[in-house]
């Protein structure tokens, strides 16, 4: 993260004049937006011929583009073999897991109150930025798991449970909720997907997202790497903003939506319903908990306030970007038309990745169990590394899990996945920048 961080500092304005962020279009270009951390210089590999196109390989070595509709199975073969109790919510446990959260993010704030407010004091307050955010990266996932209703049968208590962690992190939670669970129910769908839907080469507007052939030509203009250091610092430094304001990287079937205002002059494609009265409680939240802050910085200080709150949220937004991303996006992992697409194929061509045991147990194994997530987001975490073991037994042929140390695996991504190509199939392939 201290690498990273050095090199966002001083590369956020450059990348800025490069390239604005991009908003949601349907019918107009809309530039790659997408996240991570620097490392060292692995490439990918070009050496997998599919279906007339040289694929790239990750650590997955092509497996997901070797499979086949009929090979995915459907939900009943699934809960025929995780065990019954992984489909249980225990309130208590959950309960449990929500208060540990809190109790070791507001132990770094305890810790960070005694840091001096002065210039001399910067590595220690970066230092404390970091670890905060990514301590409550983990009161994120809880409410997270609220959103999804794993977290209690109680339905009240699970709402403000995760309407309170929310809130407090600047996430409207139920706007975030809608829009995430569309993202489940279309997870790497070309058109209806939502987040880290990719730009096309040659893409038809309101079916896809075109202007992959302009994309491409600035990666090989400015070079791969400073590129991938573009993508990282669009993507964790202003991709959550943006997605939450304007709905950046989502699929051309929703327009430019807006998570705190679900009408003109933005689209309310993604807003049916009751949605909309639902978006608006959601940003009351918000509202107040700026005003929290504003009458904090009032009494404080606004560096104050930056310095103990703001800092460390964005890391946290850096962390759920990151997971987001890495989770559904490789150099060989397609993405699909309607031809190709259904709730199940869609789920399984999400990727565990190997975050080791500290994340995982702050972030309650959102990187390393979001297969099973996305399969079925109501197993409750504490469960899902033993309902993901045994879908990871029963079919290993479709279950993907890279092992590909995660900043590698970043750094591949943010140089090499820049636009997608039809493969002829109803699928996507990432092109070779």
């Amino acid at each position: 993260m201290r690498t990273f961080l050095a090199l966002a500092c001083t590369v956020a304005q450059a990348s800025a004049l490069l390239h604005a962020p991009v908003m949601r279009q349907p019918m107009a270009h809309r530039g790659a937006v997408q996240p991570m951390m620097v490392a060292a210089e692995p490439q990918a590999t070009p050496a997998l011929a599919v279906d007339g196109l040289t694929t790239m390989q990750s650590g997955l070595k092509g497996k997901a583009l070797g499979v086949t509709m009929d090979q995915i199975p459907n939900k009943k073969q699934i809960r025929d073999v995780v065990p019954a109790h992984c489909f249980k919510r225990n309130t208590l446990k959950s309960m449990f897991y929500a208060v540990q959260s809190v109790a070791v993010t507001g132990l770094c704030v305890a810790l960070g109150r005694m840091i001096p407010m002065r210039a001399a004091s910067l590595p220690l307050w970066l230092a404390y930025a970091a670890v905060t955010g990514t301590a409550a990266t983990g009161m994120w996932v809880v409410a997270h798991e609220c959103g999804h209703g794993a977290f209690s049968d109680n339905r009240a208590l699970q709402d403000a449970v995760g309407y309170i962690l929310h809130t407090a992190l600047l996430v409207p939670y139920f706007s975030w909720q809608h829009s995430h669970a569309v993202h489940h129910s279309r997870t790497n769908h070309i058109t209806e997907g939502e987040t880290h839907v990719p730009i096309v080469v040659g893409g038809t507007p309101g079916l896809e997202t075109p202007g992959g052939e302009e994309e491409l030509h600035r990666s090989r203009s400015i070079g791969g790497s400073i590129y991938g250091a573009y993508q990282l610092t669009t993507h964790l430094v202003f991709g959550w903003p943006v997605y939450l304001l304007f709905g950046a990287t989502g699929g051309p079937k929703y327009g430019m939506s807006n998570h705190f205002w679900a009408k003109k002059p933005f689209s309310t494609t993604l807003w049916p319903n009751k949605w909309p009265k639902k978006v608006g409680q959601s940003a009351l939240g918000c509202s107040a908990m700026l005003v929290a802050l504003a009458a904090w910085a009032s009494k404080a200080g606004a560096a104050t306030v930056f310095a103990l709150y703001g800092a460390p949220l964005m890391f946290t937004n850096m962390w759920l970007v990151l997971y987001t991303w890495l989770q559904h996006t490789d150099v060989d992992i397609p993405h699909l038309g309607d031809k190709e697409f259904s709730y199940m194929r869609g789920a399984f061509l999400t990727v565990d990745r190997p975050y080791g045991p500290i994340f995982d147990w702050l972030h309650h194994k959102i990187g390393s169990t979001h297969v099973t997530h996305h399969i079925d987001c109501t197993i409750p975490h504490y469960h899902a590394r033993e309902a993901t073991d045994a879908i990871a037994k029963n079919f290993p042929d479709v279950y993907l899990y890279d092992p590909t140390p995660v900043h590698v695996a970043m750094w591949r991504v943010a140089k090499n996945c820049i636009a997608v190509k039809r493969d002829g199939t109803g699928r996507y392939q990432w092109a070779a920048p």
